[in-house]
């Protein structure tokens, strides 16, 4: 699933605005990271993003898009 969700993303981000993403993380690891320069994608599967609870650690920031 997370891998599927990256490249969708990444797809469609190439597509409309030509930019590539500088990728960290694994499926396996259940988190993926694209880093767009001033836009980051962070994509968890459940049990990590409840592990990095980053809603309270960027709590200040504007969140643009969440899914579930």
């Amino acid at each position: 699933m997370l891998d599927a969700l990256s490249r969708a993303v990444n797809d469609r981000v190439r597509k409309e605005y030509g930019m590539r993403a500088k990728l960290e993380g694994l499926p396996q690891d259940g988190w993926i990271l694209a880093d767009y320069g001033q836009v980051i994608v962070h994509i968890f599967s459940p049990t990590r993003r409840d592990y990095y609870q980053l809603e309270q650690l960027w709590s200040d920031g504007k969140v643009l898009l969440h899914v579930q």
